[in-house]
């Protein structure tokens, strides 16, 4: 959710229009600086609205969220569902103090399931976080056991003995050798020291590590953009801006641009970790969102998350990354974070921007935007009669915005800061809104007493032992006035800078046959260099991502001279005929019943009822065609849908029929060398290798290897998975290949 919750757009929609005209205009007309100071007194009768909404979203540790998830990951590991457990046990552990009892058994119970999912490694983690977080002294043995075994499955041999010497001498020691528990702990002893005496351990267990691509081409790095290729060139001009063009001719697939995000924030998904209902009963809240399945920091996959010591919502994939992202911002947002959900993401970036940047950048780059001197180098994207370059007046000499002093344009706060906003696009009704959600997060900020690690970057206490001492005034002081002020700034930027970080996400799907994915908007990040690029409809690159760092490669030839185009449009109706036959608002709502009903058949696909999933998607079909195109991309949608029916039950041949219609409307708006095509030419493959159809699959593979090694590199899993499905091909008997 980009933009905040809609009860507060609506109440901040209220509130500007019960103003005075002549504020309205004010407001409207008036600087950053000088609408957030006016804004300041406007917030008081709002602030009441604000903090009932943000009860909805509890980012506190509550014990009885971590009995119920607890509770529920018990009941899932009695069912064998060890990795819904491991989810579950974390969603638990999120909730628990640090370093007590309760969450020591979250990681405990984390391990038993870890271990049956067969990730020994990181059970052994987990095994000594519940250690060190003080587990109970009388079940040690238990885990004790469980790690001995893990050290056997890896093939750590005499860590394994010493191990299960340790526990066999606790046993001892204790005296409680006589109870069921015990009898069953020291058979299961006997059994491991067995195994090692024999010899007869598995073989060491290989953990996967996910997909970790090798960079084989030559990398040039350009002199003068930060993470770009010498084959580009940064230019300006009163018409295009700041733009990059290529200065030597590119071939497809080269690799342009490596940037690591200057800022980026976790987009939470549907629905937050728990809303509170309307009704006097809690209701806990089991759905899996982006904020389950990522980490807070580097945007890695999780597997078994470590929750943050002061709320329950930030998790992260390792220890490292919670302590940095505690020292970078999370420190400050901590106590605020009830408030950023309901904010929403831009309201988030804007803070964290502000955090990693610091007071004394952020505070340069504000007075300087100030100085009359300076606005027509702040001004000069957004039109009127300048020349290519723009004569900074203090230096004396020509500087493209956003360069250091230098010339060079780096992935910086300062190329941050010198996006364009467009205030004078906005509506005043629009900036009103995020006027006051950034003066709310600065109050928080104020009365919370955080202001001083703002402004300072004091290292703070943990969240467990922050204090919540500050003061409360409808003012803020100037050196919070001045973080506002780039906040608002950022907020601004975003509706045109944002660059939305892409993950390639599994949909679940019947028995696994073919891989079917979707790209998931996974995080909201600043670009700097990115951003460069301006908007085409027939882009000729395209943008991969890897965490928090995003690729940048040519879809297509380049000539030298050739601007870099990249497409931010999001897809939309493509008949427009559609909003003419009846009401756009008819005509949405009818897409989503239809968008329902598609989410009901996969529903009963998962549930192994393909027959019923089969009749309701033929269905959806039908009530598509009376009101939809047939070049829709729902109309694709719906024949990727019953291609994946026909593949669970094996009937290979209708699912082919059915891709291959998908395919056509993937190729009219995407093209025949997209991303999307390459990515539909993959699941074809799959089911043509499944269905035996030999020569077909062969063809297949080659045009899908040629796509997505242009897009997604040589070394992506795809490629190497449609290399792997040509090599059983081609070693199957000549005999067969003939016949296919």
């Amino acid at each position: 959710m980009a933009l905040p919750v809609e009860e507060w757009r609506r109440s901040a929609a209220r509130c500007w229009a019960v103003l005075e005209p002549a504020l309205r205009e004010r407001l409207a007309a008036a600087p950053l600086g000088e609408a957030l100071r006016m804004g300041c007194g406007l917030f008081g009768p709002e602030e009441a609205a604000l903090q009932r909404l943000c009860r909805r979203a509890r980012t506190g540790k509550e014990p009885a969220a971590a009995r119920f998830y607890r509770e529920e990951g018990n009941r899932q590991f009695g069912r064998c569902c060890y990795r819904d457990a491991v989810r579950l046990y974390s969603q638990a552990a999120a909730h628990e103090p640090p370093r007590s009892p309760e969450v020591a058994l979250c990681f405990a119970n984390r391990s038993a399931a870890l271990f049956h999912l067969g990730h020994f490694e990181v059970c052994l983690e987990d095994i000594a976080r519940a250690e060190s977080h003080g587990y109970p002294d009388r079940l040690l043995p238990k885990v004790l056991l469980r790690k001995a075994e893990c050290l056997l499955r890896l093939g750590k041999l005499q860590d394994a003995t010493d191990t299960l010497t340790a526990v066999e001498n606790k046993m001892t020691v204790d005296g409680i050798m006589t109870s069921p528990i015990h009898r069953m702990l020291l058979k299961k002893l006997s059994q491991l020291k067995t195994e090692i005496h024999e010899g007869s351990c598995p073989e060491p267990a290989r953990e996967a590590h996910g997909d970790i691509q090798r960079e084989s081409e030559i990398w040039e790095e350009n002199g003068s953009i930060s993470g770009a290729s010498s084959s580009l060139s940064l230019n300006f001009s009163t018409e295009r801006g700041r733009h990059l063009v290529a200065s030597q001719d590119i071939l497809p697939g080269q690799n342009l641009l490596k940037e690591k995000a200057f800022v980026s924030v976790l987009c939470p998904g549907e629905g937050d970790s728990l809303l509170l209902q309307d009704s006097s009963e809690t209701v806990w809240d089991t759905r899996v969102t982006n904020a389950d399945l990522y980490c807070h920091h580097c945007l890695k996959q999780l597997l078994a998350s470590i929750p943050c010591c002061g709320c329950s919502y930030a998790k992260y994939c390792s220890q490292n990354c919670a302590d940095v992202a505690w020292e970078q911002y999370h420190r400050t947002e901590c106590p605020l974070g009830a408030l950023l959900l309901t904010l929403g993401v831009f309201c988030h970036v804007a803070l964290r921007t502000v955090l990693l940047a610091g007071f004394s950048e952020v505070s340069r780059l504000v007075e300087w935007s100030r100085d009359d001197s300076n606005k027509d180098l702040c001004n000069a994207e957004a039109g009127g009669e300048h020349p290519s370059e723009v004569l900074d007046t203090r230096a004396g000499r020509k500087v493209i915005p956003g360069c250091n002093d230098n010339g060079q344009y780096q992935s910086s706060y300062q190329a941050v800061f010198n996006l364009l906003p467009h205030v004078e696009k906005h509506s005043p009704e629009h900036k009103f809104l995020c006027m006051l959600s950034i003066v709310a997060i600065c109050k928080k900020l104020q009365e919370t007493g955080l202001e001083a690690a703002v402004l300072n970057g004091e290292s703070s206490t943990t969240g467990s032992e922050q204090k919540t001492c500050g003061k409360t005034s409808d003012e803020l002081s100037p050196e919070l006035m001045i973080m506002a002020e780039a906040m608002l700034r950022h907020v601004l930027q975003l509706q045109c800078n944002a660059q939305a970080i892409t993950v390639m996400q599994e949909l679940e799907s019947g028995d696994g046959a073919v891989v079917n994915k979707k790209p998931v908007r996974l995080a909201t990040a600043f670009f700097p260099v990115l951003s460069l690029l301006n908007h085409s409809c027939s882009p000729n690159i395209s943008v991969s991502f890897s965490g928090t760092a995003a690729t940048v490669r040519a879809s297509q030839p380049i000539p030298s001279g050739q601007e870099i185009f990249h497409c931010y449009e999001m897809l939309c109706c493509s008949n427009e005929a559609c909003a003419f036959s009846v009401s756009r608002e008819r005509l949405s709502q009818r897409l989503l019943d239809l968008q329902q009903q598609m989410e009901k058949a996969l529903e009963l696909l998962r549930d192994s009822k393909a027959d019923e999933a089969i009749k309701m998607l033929l269905k959806c079909q039908i009530d598509a065609r009376n009101f939809l195109s047939p070049e829709h991309l729902l109309m694709g949608e719906l024949e990727d849908h019953l291609a994946q029916v026909y593949a669970t039950l094996g009937k290979w041949q209708e699912a082919a029929r059915h891709l291959g219609r998908s395919i056509q409307l993937v190729e009219m708006h995407h093209g025949p060398s997209s991303v999307e095509m390459g990515h539909e030419l993959f699941k074809l493959a799959q089911i043509l290798f499944n269905g035996f159809a030999v020569s077909e699959a062969l063809s297949t593979i080659q045009r899908a290897e040629e796509i997505l090694s242009v897009h997604c590199g040589p070394q992506s899993t795809q490629i190497q998975e449609l290399q792997e499905m040509k090599t059983c091909l081609l070693e199957l008997p000549r005999s067969i290949l003939q016949r296919t």
